[in-house]
């Protein structure tokens, strides 16, 4: 009696449990659907690092013209790499310009460049005279930064390069692309010299024909 008791438990206990069978049918339901929610996800991703690399971009500079305003000195934004977003005040010594130091600097999501694609409109938004073939339109800073393009907002709002005090206005544009993804993943950003007016714009087809459209 008692040993058929203690067999009927043991059996009841292994009917309770899940097979090696059934274990591993849950574990490939669980990977699969991992899986599909992982491809589901990618091109929300790739969205959110676009929409990432262009809000940085722009914040920094109109953070930093902001500040060029409120601080009464000069910010220089420049762009060392084709990911690197560098700034570094200026401030004002008589009879010459002190040296720029170094203030913060920010990188572009790892698929994200300052870069231009095929399919790009031929002339730049807001600048006719500007193209869609160059990453970085803006004069270039012989005396600060080697010759790279950069941008120095002053006091007075607007963005010039670093020949002189005052500098020449430094009308320009950047884009911002991932190279490895269609056209339609570009954005450019506007800058109006004698202002320091920042347009962000976003690529779009109308009618077959790519347009730059204001943000």
């Amino acid at each position: 009696m008692t040993s058929r008791l203690v067999r009927s438990r043991i059996a009841r206990g292994k009917s309770l449990g899940f097979s090696l069978l059934e274990l591993m049918i849950v574990i490939a339901i669980g990977l699969t659907m991992a899986g599909v929610t992982f491809m589901a996800l990618m091109p929300l991703m790739k969205q959110n690092h676009v929409d990432q690399a262009y809000d940085m971009t722009l914040s920094v500079l109109r953070t930093f013209r902001n500040q060029a305003i409120t601080s009464s000195g000069r910010y220089i934004i420049s762009f060392p790499t084709n990911q690197t977003i560098q700034v570094q005040f200026w401030g004002y010594a008589s009879p010459v310009s002190s040296a720029p130091t170094a203030v913060s600097s920010y990188t572009l999501p790892p698929d994200m460049q300052f870069a231009v694609q095929a399919g790009l409109p031929t002339a730049a938004p807001d600048f006719p005279g500007l193209n869609g073939t160059t990453a970085i339109q803006f004069n270039a800073c012989t005396i600060t930064e080697s010759g790279n393009p950069c941008v120095i907002f002053n006091p007075d709002g607007s963005a010039q390069d670093d020949a002189g005090t005052p500098g020449n206005y430094n009308n320009g544009v950047l884009y911002i692309t991932r190279p490895t993804s269609n056209v339609y993943s570009s954005r450019a950003i506007t800058i109006w010299g004698a202002t320091g007016r920042i347009r962000g714009w976003r690529l779009y087809s109308q009618g077959g024909v790519n347009t730059w459209v204001q943000q």
